[in-house]
């Protein structure tokens, strides 16, 4: 379980092929200190799993799957990807409830930056617009934001200078796709909902 509070920017460093995955190697020294094999990492939002690490550098092992339904399938060595460690009882929770198990990709379709802050409009599959309400909160990229206006394949949020500064959002081009999960009380609202009416969503 994370926040969506990222902790640091890592680069990825090395893409090994290791079909029908790969080996993701990220540098964060700061992430790295204390982590071990079997600890689980947000990259990207994405809940990985550390299966090697060095102190200065940790790898994880991504599927076929994680690869096809996320944008890590479209990292390059050199990227950037935003990393949160999970958090541990006790752990103050800045942002909401994360899980780290991906919803759908969307795609950025509007920014409209004035001066330091910005407006991001991103369009997302449809069906996850039943899972989103304006005031509520979803996770971009793995960074937990509150939503302003939600239409029926769209919805905006307001950046501060400093979530663009210390996450991969802030160089967002029109286009680049995002890893969206949508608040997890809203899906437990929508499987009750679906339940009384006796249909399941689409």
């Amino acid at each position: 379980m994370f926040s969506g509070i990222v902790e640091r920017m890592g680069i990825v460093r090395r893409l090994i092929a290791d079909p029908p995955g790969v080996r993701l190697v990220i540098e964060s020294e700061e992430v790295a200190r204390g982590v071990e094999i079997g600890c689980s990492i947000s990259v990207n939002g994405c809940c990985l799993t550390v299966v090697e690490t060095d102190g200065k550098t940790f790898g994880f092992d991504a599927g076929a799957e994680t690869l096809s339904r996320t944008n890590l399938g479209r990292l390059q060595e050199g990227s950037q990807v935003n990393l949160e460690r999970s958090l541990k009882i006790g752990d103050e929770l800045g942002g909401h409830f994360v899980t780290g198990h991906i919803d759908g990709l969307g795609h950025l379709d509007q920014r409209i930056d004035e001066k330091d802050w910005s407006t991001f409009w991103f369009r997302m599959p449809a069906r996850l617009g039943r899972q989103l309400a304006s005031k509520g909160s979803i996770a971009v990229d793995g960074v937990s934001l509150t939503l302003v206006d939600v239409e029926d394949v769209r919805f905006s949020v307001a950046l501060i200078p400093h979530t663009l500064s210390i996450t991969t959002l802030g160089a967002l081009q029109k286009g680049d796709p995002v890893n969206l999960e949508t608040d997890i009380l809203a899906k437990y609202v929508e499987r009750q909902l679906a339940g009384h009416t006796g249909r399941t969503p689409a």
